[in-house]
């Protein structure tokens, strides 16, 4: 914004999506940012159709994945056609990756676009070797993006960046033949049940298509048997009703058996 003169609104001191929606009406903002959540809450914001957010065209969303339906309703209903999705981290300054307002809705939803101008990036197995396009393995980034170091904290800033100079995200990913880069999990928030290797984000983007489902938030918890089971935090839509078996109805023969929740839990927001 500083670079080519665009004024910035801030709408509250903390997130209140009616004041968004007051701000974008009033002062006919022309791009929009946030996390998925916070659009979401701003769709389903009961006077959200009293608000003229027809000067929206663009804007940023980031920090978890978007589900393809929350996009379509993201550029339709909000004017938002030239949205773009970016990944990045505070230590590395903070975008690495962005979709073009070109890529289509699928690509924005299912990868985080191409690697930014001057950044060098590459995804390792556990061995620390680099692998084939489509593999996934851990997503490191170097550049003049990455931060120097974490403040007074020397250990865990060399645990973050080796010795030459290339930054940890923690982040499992994949990157394509044509430099679309697809992030599948955290790697320590990857669930192992029985042996088989289950991301919460599959199983958050796939309820996310529930037509009562608000937000999800998806989790391993222990279990004698298989090790790990997955259990489902949901928030509905305002008005609507579930219970567990809906939930696990929806999920039988979409998903594979063993990514489907054993654990449902509603709530009314997150935190």
């Amino acid at each position: 914004c500083a670079a080519y003169g665009a004024a910035m609104i801030y709408p509250s001191e903390g997130f209140e999506p009616l004041e968004v929606l007051r701000a974008v009406e009033t002062e006919r903002c022309t791009a929009l940012y946030g996390v998925p959540t916070m659009f979401i809450a701003e769709l389903d914001h009961p006077e959200f159709s009293n608000f003229d957010l027809s000067s929206l065209r663009t804007g940023t969303m980031a920090g978890s994945p978007c589900p393809i339906e929350v996009m379509k309703r993201v550029i339709g209903d909000m004017n938002m056609k030239e949205v773009t999705i970016a990944y990045g981290m505070t230590e590395t300054s903070p975008v690495s990756f962005q979709s073009s307002a070109a890529d289509s809705i699928e690509r924005r939803v299912s990868t985080v676009g191409r690697v930014h101008p001057h950044i060098e990036v590459k995804i390792i197995d556990e061995g620390g070797h680099i692998v084939a396009p489509g593999i996934p393995g851990e997503l490191m980034t170097r550049g003049y993006s990455v931060m120097l170091g974490y403040w007074n904290d020397p250990e865990i800033t060399m645990e973050a960046i080796d010795t030459a100079g290339w930054m940890h995200t923690g982040d499992q990913a994949t990157i394509d033949e044509e430099g679309f880069c697809k992030i599948v999990g955290r790697i320590k928030d990857m669930v192992i049940r029985g042996g088989e290797n289950v991301y919460p984000r599959e199983i958050e983007e796939f309820l996310h298509r529930h037509p009562k489902v608000q937000d999800v938030q998806v989790i391993g918890v222990p279990d004698e048997k298989y090790g790990e089971e997955l259990c489902a935090w949901i928030c509905l839509k305002e008005g609507e009703h579930s219970n567990p078996e809906e939930i696990r109805t929806f999920c039988k023969g979409q998903i594979a058996h063993y990514k489907i929740p054993l654990y449902v839990r509603f709530v009314d927001e997150f935190p």
